[in-house]
């Protein structure tokens, strides 16, 4: 099973850390749902640099070449110095070189300027696998089934064969075990119109459910009906958080059933989990919904009000609450901050408090309106500015006219110490 091996909704919203307003950046929330991750990329080689001629047994395996039931063949050229083997959580150092069976080179790190790195979870399933026959030092020629590569997604088709050398493995953490009832949901599970099934294992204490436009905070560990781990936020080091309305539908509906604190069993069809899902093939996960973040937008989106103070700049702030520090930050300085942003029709468009953790970043690196605003502050103040588009991201990437933050200033680095 394929399913969004290493890219789940989830693995994307986990990893949504841009950092917010800086000058020519597009601080929007990530709100797409990854494609299967295919490392390594197919690329065009410079012309400039000369191929790597193709093996002599490029065309099919040899018969001395070991094979196993899926189909993948390969054979040792260079014995390794390892004495384990890489697990399917691992992530690997390689060099390596790719061919068609025609002999023509689609690929090869050495003219990608050195040694590839990536998670085995993350390749085409017959590196996975072949990677893990591997041990530091060895050196080895895979011959790839078309079903174990690229078959019907965008990369070289047919049979690839592969020249790898093994140079590191870094251990990963290990797959949280299925649950006994992973292949199907038991008997007095509820099951949704849709045809999601699941079962409560802890009762929340919140009362609401959320809504499409609010942010959720969640633990989750995702199996497939095999008992595979396909992600969890414990491997990740902790809660993801994402707007609910980025997830997929399934994915939607499921925590859309919840209440914060709850924790609940989800037998969801595959389809409806992720875009690489397969009809007739379903997902199994654990999700805990540790908070519902509803950050809506203040009534004076649309405009500063009379009382907001106002620059010769034409930027418009109001302090929410006052400091208790007594320096102000300089261009030089490291600040961190919690910060919501949104647009004058209330869409929010970015936000470190939906992620759970603040922002960090070089004042003097971020747009205009928030290098003047966050100059007024002190620490423990939050302010709320109306940033006009000439001072945000006019002409650039990122939303357009006027935007309005809450931002809370929670420190300052020493701006010698953090100077780039």
């Amino acid at each position: 099973m394929r399913i969004a091996r290493l890219a789940l909704f989830l693995a994307l919203a986990a990893g949504c850390t841009k950092e917010p307003a800086r000058a020519g950046k597009d601080a929007g929330v990530a709100t797409a749902v990854a494609e299967p991750a295919k490392p390594p990329t197919p690329a065009t080689p410079p012309p400039t640099v000369a191929d790597i001629p193709a093996p002599p047994d490029v065309a099919a395996a040899p018969a001395d070449a070991e094979k196993t039931k899926s189909g993948l063949a390969s054979k040792v050229l260079q014995k390794g110095t390892g004495a384990e083997h890489p697990e399917e959580q691992d992530a690997v150092s390689v060099n390596y070189t790719g061919w068609t069976t025609d002999g023509k080179m689609f690929d090869t790190s050495t003219k990608r300027g050195g040694p590839a790195t990536f998670p085995l979870r993350g390749v085409i399933p017959g590196w996975t696998e072949g990677l893990q026959l591997m041990v530091v030092g060895e050196k080895r020629r895979l011959w790839i089934p078309e079903e174990l590569a690229y078959k019907g997604r965008s990369g070289p088709q047919g049979m690839l064969v592969f020249d790898v050398e093994l140079l590191d493995v870094k251990k990963g953490p290990k797959p949280i075990p299925p649950p006994d009832d992973v292949k199907e949901p038991p008997k007095g599970a509820e099951t949704s119109s849709s045809g999601i099934a699941s079962r409560v294992l802890a009762k929340g204490t919140g009362k609401v459910h959320p809504k499409p436009e609010d942010y959720c905070r969640i633990n989750y560990t995702g199996w497939t009906s095999e008992g595979k781990m396909l992600d969890s936020s414990t491997t990740r080091g902790g809660p993801a958080t994402f707007p609910l309305k980025a997830t997929p539908p399934g994915i939607a509906e499921a925590i859309g059933l919840m209440v914060a604190g709850e924790k609940r069993r989800f037998w969801i069809p595959s389809k409806l989990a992720s875009r690489a899902g397969k009809e007739g093939e379903t997902v199994t996960f654990d999700i805990e919904l540790v908070e519902i973040v509803a950050l809506e937008a203040p009534p004076d989106v649309a405009a500063a009000p009379a009382d907001a103070e106002k620059t010769a700049s034409g930027l418009a702030s109001k302090v929410l609450h006052k400091g208790t520090g007594k320096d102000h930050p300089t261009d030089d300085s490291r600040v961190k901050v919690s910060y919501t942003g949104w647009t004058t029709d209330g869409k929010i468009f970015d936000s470190s408090v939906a992620r759970g953790r603040p922002a960090e970043f070089q004042l003097g690196g971020v747009i205009p309106g928030w290098r003047e605003g966050v100059k007024l502050m002190v620490v423990g103040e939050k302010r709320r500015f109306w940033i006009p588009e000439e001072l945000a991201y006019k002409g650039k990437s990122g939303p357009q006219g006027l935007l309005v933050f809450d931002v809370e200033l929670l420190e300052i680095g020493d701006a010698k110490k953090n100077s780039p």
